[in-house]
């Protein structure tokens, strides 16, 4: 799918190493990729947008072909601004699907144009999610398997100031 812009658009609070792998794959597959870090504030982010924004960028800077961008807009909207032909989704388990389903068919309903494509992980990262590494870090437990040693720098930054 080369010659083609794909979105692939999350709270990313904070990037996990199983958004990596999926943007790492991704990246191969499009002639550009753009993160788009959903502003999100109903979800109660840990981290701030620009925070998430800023790690995320310093994570993925070696990619020529990926640009992080922060938005607070409809998806659908989103994606019709980058110029975007699909919208990339993760899928970690079966119980994924049947939410991401539902946005992804109404998302063809609201840009009939723009696909949506699933990518599932690889199999060490399945079980991974931003929720439960923060879960962990917060605890004070080793996240350096699930984590950039940037992430992993920033929770710790962020939980110490909550003490």
């Amino acid at each position: 799918m080369k010659d083609k812009i794909a979105v692939y658009p999350g709270t990313f609070d904070p990037i996990t190493n199983g958004h990596y792998d999926l943007i790492k794959r991704g990246a191969s597959l499009f002639d550009e990729l753009i993160v788009g870090i959903a502003d999100s504030q109903r979800k109660g982010p840990l981290f701030t947008l620009d925070e998430r924004i800023d790690l995320s960028a310093r994570i993925l800077k070696d990619f020529s072909n990926v640009r992080v961008v922060g938005f607070d807009i409809l998806l659908a909207d989103f994606a019709t601004q980058m110029r975007a032909k699909v919208i990339l989704r993760g899928l970690r388990a079966v119980s994924d699907f049947e939410y991401e389903f539902q946005l992804a068919s109404m998302n063809r309903h609201l840009i009939p144009n723009i696909e949506t494509m699933f990518l599932t992980p690889a199999e060490q990262f399945s079980f991974i999610s931003s929720s439960l590494i923060k879960e962990i870090a917060m605890l004070n437990g080793d996240v350096s398997e699930f984590a950039h040693p940037i992430v992993q720098q920033a929770l710790k930054d962020k939980f110490a100031q909550r003490d």
